[in-house]
């Protein structure tokens, strides 16, 4: 909720004229905008003519019934969302949402022919053993709700870290994500799991965590189109 419908319209275009410089750059990366409920199908519109996915934030477990106020996933695949967000810890602390409600939805993005993205992290800063441990609980249960051949998006997002100055260690990092890799729930899988890192990430980062990492998750370092534009260009000469 950081940016007006207009604010949104304007950094969309700003991101599509950046791109035409360098078109190539979307041969390689995979990029996706997931904004707010009430602009998404707008920002379908502006990215109709590019390779650029458009997420949603999150959605509900149900396809339609009596859920005043819940957003369809349905509805979301049908005017152009190929991915929901889903479980972020602000959805987590905030409503208090739980593992079982991400793996719900997950299920429903999945079965709408959408990548469910799951923000999935730990809570306090500590060991990477400890941390590990407070994910695999959040993973498994998504992949237990999930078809075998479903590609799944891990966003890692250790919650000390979001909003901070600085992004947790590189070498904390991907340990963590090493041994995320390594669950039974995630190496047994036949569809793609990819896993990104989110929590003040930003340009200069993904340098060093292209050893273990397959991608980014920008917040608020990437409401810059410029930013975001230099970020990509060093995700795809790494």
């Amino acid at each position: 909720m950081y940016f007006s419908a207009a604010r949104t319209r304007q950094y969309v275009d700003e991101l599509v004229q950046l791109l035409s410089k360098s078109p190539e750059l979307l041969d390689d990366v995979d990029v996706f905008i997931i904004p707010d409920h009430i602009t998404l199908t707008s920002v379908v519109a502006q990215l109709k003519r590019t390779k650029i996915l458009t997420g949603a934030q999150d959605a509900f477990y149900e396809d339609s019934g009596a859920y005043t106020g819940e957003v369809s996933p349905q509805v979301l695949a049908e005017v152009g969302c190929r991915i929901i967000e889903l479980g972020h810890a602000e959805r987590r602390r905030i409503f208090g949402e739980t593992d079982e409600d991400a793996a719900k939805k997950a299920a429903a993005a999945a079965r709408n022919g959408m990548i469910p993205l799951v923000c999935i992290g730990e809570r306090t800063q500590g060991q990477v053993t400890i941390a590990v441990e407070e994910c695999r609980s959040q993973v498994e249960a998504v992949m237990a709700a999930v078809p075998d051949d479903t590609e799944v998006i891990l966003a890692y997002e250790p919650v000390w870290a979001i909003g901070a100055k600085e992004p947790a260690g590189a070498e904390y990092v991907v340990n963590v994500v090493r041994d995320i890799r390594t669950l039974d729930c995630v190496q047994r899988r036949k569809g793609i799991t990819r896993i990104l890192y989110g929590g003040s990430a930003g340009p200069g980062l993904f340098e060093k965590l292209k050893g273990g990492l397959d991608g980014l998750f920008l917040g608020r370092f990437g409401h810059d189109p410029a930013q975001f534009y230099k970020t990509l260009q060093e995700i795809a000469s790494a």
